[in-house]
């Protein structure tokens, strides 16, 4: 774990460290399989849910991550790649009901799962929107640097019609938890959603990718073999490969984070799979 300003620059676990050469494999490449990967998750979404919420440690992360936006009462937050709300308790619980919680998510069946966790809970201020989290359903705002979400344009599944509310406000941060190695070009998603922010607004970034600690690197084949069977048909690369690809998205994704932003804060966790980036955007 590392403090203010990220870890010493040449150790193993920083982003900054990542080769050229490795960080060339996370470069965009033409997509067609969107449908076969929103199809997969929302068939695999239960399951999904349950790894989701229950596998060891994995609480314990969320709220950590949830720590480092910093909210407060009253704000505003969305999470890219929201899936089916598992970090919902952990945002809402810090913006109270006077804030606002969005998720956004591109698979049918992840949402759904999500909206049923809102209504049991008896949430009034927390959304979800289908979306790309590359592409977040976000407007413009006047002539401002500001871009607040947009609930009242064409949107892929729009559940719910927030009476005009989110218009007329800036998003205080943007979070996102285990996207970063689906993303085919992280670097300028990562800096879209920064711009979504506010000058001094947050954004945090929680992933998993393989371990260089020696505690953890043993365990490298099997957190492999995870990353191969939670794969889309038709997107698995081979072997090592995958991984290597995960790697490399996630270290610029994590790169951009502290590009973008001041007094960031870089820590890993869990035997060194979990990383974490948060700061306050320029």
């Amino acid at each position: 774990m590392t403090g203010r300003g990220g870890p010493r620059r040449g150790s193993d676990d920083d982003p900054a460290t990542v080769s050229d050469d490795a960080a060339r494999l996370g470069d965009p490449t033409p997509d067609d399989g969107a449908a076969v990967a929103q199809a997969f998750y929302s068939r695999w979404a239960r399951l999904y849910d349950a790894l989701a919420t229950r596998a060891p440690g994995v609480g314990a992360l969320r709220s950590r991550a949830a720590d480092a936006l910093a909210l407060e009462p009253g704000d505003r937050v969305v999470e890219m790649g929201c899936g089916t709300g598992a970090n919902f308790p952990h945002l809402r619980d810090r913006v109270g009901p006077d804030g606002a919680v969005v998720g956004v998510d591109f698979s049918p069946g992840v949402l759904d799962r999500a909206r049923d966790r809102i209504e049991r809970r008896g949430w009034e201020n927390v959304h979800v929107v289908g979306g790309d989290a590359t592409r977040p359903p976000v407007a413009l705002n006047g002539d401002g640097p500001s871009r607040p979400l947009d609930l009242d344009g064409d949107l892929p599944s729009r559940p719910l019609d927030l009476d005009g509310d989110l218009p007329s406000r800036p998003v205080d941060a943007v979070f996102s938890s285990f996207v970063s190695g689906m993303l085919p070009d992280p670097e300028t998603t990562v800096r879209g959603w920064a711009d979504l922010v506010d000058p001094a607004g947050r954004i945090a970034v929680l992933d998993l990718a393989r371990s260089t600690r020696p505690s953890g690197a043993p365990l490298n084949p099997l957190f492999e073999a995870f990353v191969l069977a939670g794969s889309p048909p038709g997107t698995r690369l081979r072997g090592r490969e995958a991984t290597r690809t995960l790697d490399a998205r996630v270290a610029t994704a994590h790169r951009t984070v502290r590009a973008a932003c001041d007094d960031v804060r870089y820590s890993t966790h869990a035997l060194g799979f979990a990383r974490l980036s948060a700061g306050t955007v320029r």
